[in-house]
C-alpha cells in the first residue's frame, strides 16, 4: 500500500506523539473525575444533584437530550454520505461515526445513573422471572433502555462494518512487521477477510443495508427524548415539533463536532493529504448551512409559542427569553456559523475549529433553556429557588465528556482515521483517470 492510505495505515501503527500521551493524561484525568462523580453519586444519592422544587430535571435530562442530539447528527450525516456515495466520506465518515458512537455511550451514562440504585438497571429487561413483576413500559426510563440499546447496537454497527476491510489492512502490515500479537488482534475484528469479490459484494451491501437503517433510528430516538418531554405535565414539553426541533438544532452540534474533529485530526496525525482543504471547505460550508436550519427551527419555536399555543406555554416560552442560554443558543448554533460563508474563514484552522465547539455548546445551551429556564415557579406561595447545578453534576458532565474525548482518543491511535479502503479506491481511480488522459 503506498500513497494517502499507506500514512493513514502508519498513524495507526507507529507510536504515539507527544500530543497524543498528552491528551490521553489529560482524558485519564478527566476520567477519574467521573469515577468521584459516580462514586458520590452511588454512596450518597441523586440528591447530591442540585434538582428541587419544581426544577425537577436538570443536568440529568439536559446532557442527556445533548449527548443523543450530538450522537443523531454525526450518524445521520455519515449515514447520507455512504448512501450518496458521495465523495466527502472517504475523508470524514469513519470519525463521524466514531464520534457518534463515543456520544451514546456518553449519553448512556444518565439514565442508568438516574435510577437512583444504577445496580438493579436490568429490572428494565423483560426476563422471566418467579415473582412475575414485569418492567413498566409505561415508564420514561424503560423508554430510555430501549432507545440506548437501539442506539448503540445500530450505531457500533454502522462503524464496524465498514472498519472490516481496514482491519485486514492492518493485520497484514502488523505482520509483516512481526508485531503478532496485534496481528491477531486486528485479525479477530478482520474476520477472516480476505478482499475477494465476494467479500466486496456482501460488505457493500451490509454497509448500505446498516446506514439505511440509521435513518429510522435517529427519527425514533429523537421521538423517544421527545416523548419523555411529552408526559410531563410542564407547559412547553408536550408539543409535537419537539422531534423535528431537537434533530435540527443538534445538526448544528455533530457537524460542528466533525468539523473540529477534522481540524485536530488533520493537525495531530498528518493527515492533511487525506482531509484536504476541499474537504474541510464543504464541511464549513454544511455546518453554516445547518445554522440555517437551526434559526428556523428557533423561529417556528418562537412564531408557535408567541402566537398560537396557550397562556401556559407562552409564559414559559418567555420566561426562557427572559433568560440568556436562548439567546445564547441562536447566537452560537445558528448566527455564528454563518460566518462559514466567508473563503477567508474557511480557509483557516482556528475560526472552524472554535465554530465548531461553539456549536456544540450552543446545542447544550438550547437544551438548558428548555429543560431549566421553561419551568416557571408554582403558582402556590412557596419558596421556589432557581435550579444551580451542583459540583457533582459539573464533575458528571465533564466526566462524560472525558470519556467522549477518552473513546475518540483509542479509536484514532489503534485505528485508522480515515477509510483506507475508500482511499485506495479514489487513488486508483484517479490513476486510471491519468492513464487514459
Amino acid at each position: 500500500m503506498s500513497g494517502a492510505a499507506g500514512l493513514a495505515a502508519e498513524a495507526a501503527l507507529r507510536p504515539s506523539a507527544r500530543g497524543g500521551r498528552l491528551g490521553f493524561a489529560a482524558a485519564g484525568a478527566g476520567l477519574l473525575v467521573l469515577a468521584v462523580a459516580v462514586g458520590v453519586l452511588l454512596w450518597r444519592g441523586v440528591g447530591v444533584w442540585g434538582n428541587n422544587h419544581p426544577h425537577a430535571w436538570g443536568f440529568d435530562l439536559v446532557a442527556y437530550a445533548w449527548w443523543i442530539g450530538v450522537a443523531n447528527a454525526a450518524s445521520l450525516f455519515a449515514a447520507v454520505l455512504v448512501l450518496r456515495r458521495h465523495g466527502l466520506r472517504t475523508a470524514v465518515n469513519r470519525f463521524a461515526e466514531a464520534a457518534a458512537l463515543a456520544a451514546v455511550l456518553a449519553a448512556a451514562l444518565y439514565p442508568i445513573l438516574h435510577l437512583g440504585r444504577p445496580w438493579l438497571f436490568w429490572w428494565t429487561l423483560p426476563y422471566p422471572a418467579v415473582t412475575g413483576l414485569w418492567p413498566q413500559f409505561g415508564s420514561a426510563l424503560v423508554w430510555d433502555f430501549w432507545g440506548i440499546s437501539a442506539h448503540v447496537l445500530v450505531t457500533s454497527l454502522f462503524w464496524y462494518v465498514g472498519l472490516i476491510p481496514d482491519l485486514a489492512t492492518l493485520r497484514d502490515r502488523a505482520r509483516a512487521r512481526g508485531r503478532r500479537g496485534l496481528a491477531r488482534l486486528y485479525g479477530l475484528g478482520a474476520l477472516g477477510w480476505r478482499g475477494s469479490v465476494a467479500h466486496w459484494h456482501r460488505h457493500q451491501a451490509a454497509y448500505r443495508m446498516v446506514a439505511a437503517l440509521v435513518l429510522p433510528l435517529l427519527l425514533s430516538a429523537q421521538t423517544v427524548v421527545a416523548l419523555e418531554f411529552a408526559v410531563t405535565v410542564v407547559a412547553g414539553w408536550h408539543q409535537a415539533r419537539l422531534p423535528l426541533h431537537f434533530a435540527a438544532t443538534g445538526l448544528p452540534s455533530g457537524l460542528g463536532l466533525v468539523l473540529a474533529l477534522a481540524v485536530l485530526l488533520r493537525r495531530g496525525l498528518a493527515l492533511e493529504a487525506l482531509v484536504d482543504r476541499a474537504d474541510m471547505d464543504l464541511l464549513a460550508r454544511l455546518l453554516a448551512a445547518a445554522g440555517l436550519g437551526a434559526l428556523g427551527a428557533w423561529a417556528h419555536e418562537a412564531a408557535t409559542a408567541l402566537l398560537q399555543e396557550d397562556a401556559a406555554t407562552r409564559a414559559a416560552f418567555v420566561a426562557r427569553l427572559h433568560a440568556p442560554a436562548w439567546w445564547g443558543a441562536v447566537l452560537l448554533g445558528g448566527l455564528l456559523p454563518q460566518a462559514m460563508w466567508a473563503a477567508r474563514l474557511r480557509r483557516g484552522d482556528a475560526a472552524p475549529l472554535l465554530l465548531g465547539v461553539a456549536c456544540a455548546l450552543g446545542a447544550l445551551l438550547d437544551r438548558w433553556s428548555l429543560v431549566v429556564d421553561g419551568v416557571v415557579p408554582p403558582r402556590l406561595p412557596l419558596h421556589a429557588p432557581a435550579y444551580v447545578p451542583s459540583a457533582a453534576e459539573w464533575a458528571l458532565l465533564a466526566g462524560s465528556a472525558a470519556l467522549f474525548t477518552a473513546a475518540l482518543l483509542v479509536f484514532a491511535r489503534f485505528l485508522p482515521a480515515v477509510s483506507l479502503f475508500e482511499t485506495r479506491h479514489e487513488e486508483s481511480a484517479a490513476e486510471a483517470a491519468e492513464e487514459e488522459r
